[in-house]
């Protein structure tokens, strides 16, 4: 059976909703804010988090309160029907993407208060246990780069691995330290974004550097060009994709076949298209991880749960949000990290 028949008809009863506004300074010119939505129902709450990258719109979304119309007695299938006939946003945002992120917010609660009112948690109904999760520590270097924070982290975790930004800017004796320190689980070239903060125009150099350095390495979304190309052909085994994939075509229209893909819940947006990557994953062999979207609260634990059911043992980019702090603290968890579900609902305790 198709994992998402395993939730679709799960009964939902809609009283409320609140909104609750998080914030981190996540860098100097980067205040990270996040919104958590809180559908209440026959005397339970469930819980999701949107993480759109717009401080503006979500800020908007707070002051406008909770007006969307969803007040009712719903499956998970009708509710999320219903999700796609109802404006998230009062004006489509510059960003597509921007309307799965929040929809995902409001399906990863919605599902959550159905499994609270079931009294059933998400493993049980699926029929999985919660795994110890693998998890790698994500991010970049700095400006200029340094490993001086990635080699704060291995003295206080020293089994502990990474998925790291690669820059043009990486000198000779950053490749050198990173290949000494021996940490690097997988590149992330971002060279699938445009028109963001994060963009990474194609650069043919730096691919072969990464490709050379880090010859076991998963080398993620690379821009695809005719300068990249022959460069990336021999390596089309360990390449792999995040920001494409939103769906299960997505996947099916890559240029290699991957052997392994990030799967991010919140690019879904619903529940029905993250459950069919998961059966379609499985189905042709595919491996995935799961990835992180800077979530400040809920769903942090929302992306570490779905990674202990269906991916436990992978490169998940699912760490603790003390792993994004300037410096480690020594209680941090280690990974593989022992992921405990609620005994009912979408949550891990």
């Amino acid at each position: 059976m198709a994992l998402y028949d395993l939730v679709r008809d799960l009964p939902l009863v809609v009283e409320r909703y609140e909104l609750e506004g998080h914030e981190y300074p996540a860098r100097a010119d980067f205040l990270r804010k996040t919104t958590v939505i809180r559908l209440s129902g026959a005397g339970e709450e469930g819980l999701g988090e949107d993480v759109t990258y717009d401080g503006a719109l979500q800020a908007a979304q707070q002051e406008r309160g909770p007006v969307l119309p969803l007040v009712g007695e719903w499956t998970i299938e009708s509710f999320s029907t219903h999700l796609g006939t109802v404006e998230l946003f009062p004006e489509a945002p510059e960003r597509h993407d921007f309307e799965d992120y929040r929809r995902w917010a409001f399906e990863s609660a919605a599902l959550d208060l159905a499994l609270r009112q079931a009294e059933r948690s998400l493993g049980d109904v699926v029929g999985r246990t919660p795994r110890p999760v693998t998890f790698v520590a994500s991010g970049g270097l700095g400006d200029p780069p340094s490993t001086g924070r990635l080699r704060s982290f291995l003295a206080a975790h020293p089994t502990l691995r990474f998925k790291l930004d690669a820059r043009p800017d990486w000198t000779d004796a950053i490749f050198e330290e990173l290949r000494e320190l021996g940490c690097v689980d997988s590149i992330d070239l971002k060279g699938q974004y445009s028109g963001t903060v994060v963009d990474n125009p194609p650069d043919p150099a730096l691919y072969r550097r990464v490709l050379d350095a880090f010859p076991d390495a998963w080398i993620e979304d690379p821009a695809l060009t005719d300068e990249t190309l022959p460069i990336l052909e021999p390596h089309a085994d360990r390449v792999t994709w995040d920001a494409p994939i939103h769906a299960v075509a997505d996947i099916e229209a890559l240029r290699w076949p991957p052997r392994t893909v990030n799967v991010k819940p919140s690019r879904f947006g619903s529940i029905e298209r993250l459950f069919a990557a998961y059966d379609y994953c499985e189905a042709h062999g595919i491996g995935a991880y799961g990835g992180g979207q800077w979530e400040l609260s809920i769903g942090r634990g929302h992306i570490q749960l779905l990674a202990a059911l269906f991916h436990p043992d992978t490169p998940n980019d699912v760490a603790p949000g003390g792993y994004n702090a300037p410096q480690p603290s020594p209680d941090l968890p280690a990974s593989p990290m022992p992921i405990t579900a609620r005994a009912t609902g979408f949550l891990a305790v």
